[in-house]
């Protein structure tokens, strides 16, 4: 049955979607702009098609609010493979490594060892990309070149693991036999991080190899998995609820509510002094009418604001 997508409301809203393995990113997408009528609409940070949970989409003029959500920290339930290693670091890449049974039988009765490597890789660390990543070299994407037989090594950049929970570990095996050791963990991490290269750089300091087996992310920044819609119902051409963009900016940032002149004034793109009682300084502030519509995200500095992003205003004034 075909359902009639219902009306986009004037400023669009943000979508919280529960991403179903085996789905692109980009197959979500298209999902939404069918169920919400409208080829507006983008996301706030991708999933691997392996990965399952949240994925945060933006429809219509609330996709101006993406750029400020993509560097919101994560949080993800993993599964961590020890004693085998795949070229993309995943369980969909071709294996490249399979350690000694006799190493694996030692690491499992060690498992201080494996604490330690967990602890080397959380907090503040310096972490290579995994080479099969949309990362682009030379104006190509790194799978591609990897996937055309190049050998790709990215540069480290620095990110950040809040937080590594990992469970006991237990023994299983691959499908030829070889032994192995599967992890489960909870890692709260900056945005960027890879927890495929997590799992890699576990599995090398532990000298077995690694790689990941599962992955899900039940929360981006303030938004939870648990609020989210199936993407089983986003096919059915049921969207779900969407969050208003006034809300979102609200949770995310301080406030400053405005007068009627104010957001006229906000929407034609004027500054205009605000006293530090209002609002202090902030780089961004949700700038939210008497109506309670978002009008824009502004940069407040020594008291005079400044427009980043605007939004439709009640009088058509937004750029």
């Amino acid at each position: 049955m075909t359902i009639d997508p219902a009306p986009l409301p004037p400023q669009g809203g943000i979508l919280l979607v529960d991403k179903s393995d085996g789905w692109t990113s980009h197959d979500v997408v298209a999902k939404a702009r069918r169920a919400l009528g409208t080829r507006k609409v983008g996301h706030a940070g991708t999933l691997d098609p392996m990965a399952t949970g949240l994925l945060v989409l933006g429809a219509g003029p609330a996709t101006r609010l993406l750029t400020h959500l993509v560097g919101l920290d994560k949080t993800y339930e993993a599964t961590i493979r020890l004693g085998t290693a795949t070229v993309t670091d995943d369980r969909e890449g071709d294996r490249i490594s399979a350690a000694d049974p006799a190493a694996i039988a030692a690491l499992a009765a060690d498992p201080g060892r494996i604490a330690a490597g967990i602890a080397q890789l959380t907090g503040p660390i310096e972490q290579a990309p995994s080479a099969v990543s949309a990362i682009k070299v030379d104006g190509r994407r790194a799978y591609d070149r990897v996937r055309g037989g190049e050998d790709v090594e990215l540069p480290k950049r620095p990110v950040t693991v809040h937080e590594f929970a990992a469970g006991e570990p237990r023994a299983a095996s691959e499908a030829d036999g070889a032994p192995v050791l599967d992890l489960d963990a909870v890692i709260v991490c900056s945005s960027g991080t890879y927890i495929r290269a997590l799992a890699r750089d576990l599995g090398a300091a532990l000298g077995v190899g690694g790689h990941l087996t599962a992955l899900r992310r039940t929360r981006v920044g303030p938004f939870d998995v648990s609020a989210a819609t199936p993407n089983s119902e986003l096919a059915e051409g049921r969207a779900g609820v969407l969050l208003e963009p006034a809300s979102v900016a609200s949770e995310l940032f301080p406030v400053l509510e405005l007068t009627a002149g104010e957001t006229i004034d906000l929407g034609h793109g004027k500054r205009f002094e605000v006293a530090p009682d209002r609002v202090a300084d902030a780089p961004l502030v949700a700038a939210i009418a008497p109506g309670g519509a978002l009008i824009g995200l502004i940069e407040v500095r020594k008291g005079r604001t400044r427009v980043v992003t605007n939004f439709p205003t009640p009088d058509g004034g937004s750029k």
